[in-house]
């Protein structure tokens, strides 16, 4: 499992951060990235897979076009992966007869089919082209970032290299990091702190669950105007 507890932090707060300003600001701004640790790269792909980002964006620009929700899922998705283990792709895991998934958790039951879907699409697409070489962590990964593109957000970079973990979170776990929405700020604060975030962190994090409401909104008045 690469870069686990220390690239998530930055890894959440590069991609919520930003999307938290999906309606107010230029694809074409620029942005202050947070520094990268060890490990990854912006041009990680650059020789064994650099079709990666295209076919993530074509396929979800298609997919967009017929079902305007699955931008939210996915990003709420990577948010659930991120938090728990760090952006490593083990909420993808199929549970076995003695270990519990993490997508049948309590937290995630909500989580949409159609992201899971999606990345399993992408997946298999990426595979393709270029072969096993791509790691799912970053497909997802990808695919959030361009969920925030494609629905009229900026467009920014995202480091890659991450590793997929092999290994399931327990429930006991998910619960710590994925407080309730019931939780108050103490308890919020208490939970953030345990991924080295701050209570600034907290109040752009807070925005987001908003930002996905506006996202979809947005989207759903986009598709109502014929422009998606």
């Amino acid at each position: 499992m690469a870069a686990a507890s220390s690239s998530s932090s930055s890894s959440i707060i590069l991609l919520f951060s930003l999307s938290c300003i999906i309606f107010l600001s230029s694809p074409s701004q620029a942005y202050d990235y947070p520094p990268i640790v060890d490990g990854l790269s912006f041009t990680f792909y650059e020789s064994t897979c650099p079709q990666a980002d295209v076919i993530v964006r074509n396929y979800l620009q298609q997919a967009f076009s017929t079902n305007i929700g699955l931008a939210a899922g996915l990003l709420r998705l990577h948010f659930h992966d991120c938090f728990v283990q760090g952006c490593d792709g083990s909420i993808l895991l199929d549970g076995t007869a003695g270990e519990t998934s993490e997508k049948e958790a309590p937290p995630n039951l909500t989580l949409r089919p159609e992201a899971f879907k999606a990345i399993n699409d992408l997946q298999t697409l990426i595979t393709e082209a270029c072969g096993q070489v791509v790691s799912c962590a970053d497909i997802t990964t990808l695919a959030a970032r361009d969920s925030v593109y494609l629905s009229g957000g900026p467009n920014y970079l995202v480091p890659l290299g991450r590793r997929d973990g092999l290994s399931i979170a327990p429930i006991t776990v998910i619960r710590d990091f994925l407080p309730p929405p019931t939780s108050n700020v103490s308890f919020l604060i208490f939970s953030l702190d345990k991924l080295n975030l701050t209570t600034t962190d907290l109040v752009t994090l807070s925005g987001v669950n908003q930002t996905v409401v506006i996202l979809y909104d947005q989207l759903l008045m986009r598709r109502t105007d014929g422009l998606l």
